[in-house]
């Protein structure tokens, strides 16, 4: 379909403007995504799901589904244990 084509050229012309393109590969699958990074920040700064999905324009059940990501990525079971987690929760 054209769409590998069509990325590499959305990326070069995004570096063109200053910008940084995110690469997604089966690679890096066990890295946070931009999506679940801002969503544990969140969680580890105390708010529930519905507030985390409030200041995301996310649903509640959209932050659990992203939630659960980032504790199976970070092995992990608690909002607890996210909170005493050192990691800076930032992406590539």
């Amino acid at each position: 379909m054209g769409v590998a084509a069509f990325a590499e050229r959305a990326r070069r012309e995004l570096a063109l403007v200053g910008g940084k393109a995110l690469r997604h590969s089966v690679e890096s699958s066990d890295e946070l995504t931009t999506h679940e990074v801002q969503v544990a920040r969140l969680a580890r700064d105390g708010l529930s799901n519905a507030e985390i999905g409030t200041r995301l324009f996310l649903s509640a059940r959209t932050v659990e589904w992203h939630l659960g990501k980032v504790f199976l990525k970070l092995g992990i079971s608690s909002r607890r244990q996210l909170r005493n987690s050192t990691l800076d929760f930032a992406p590539d």
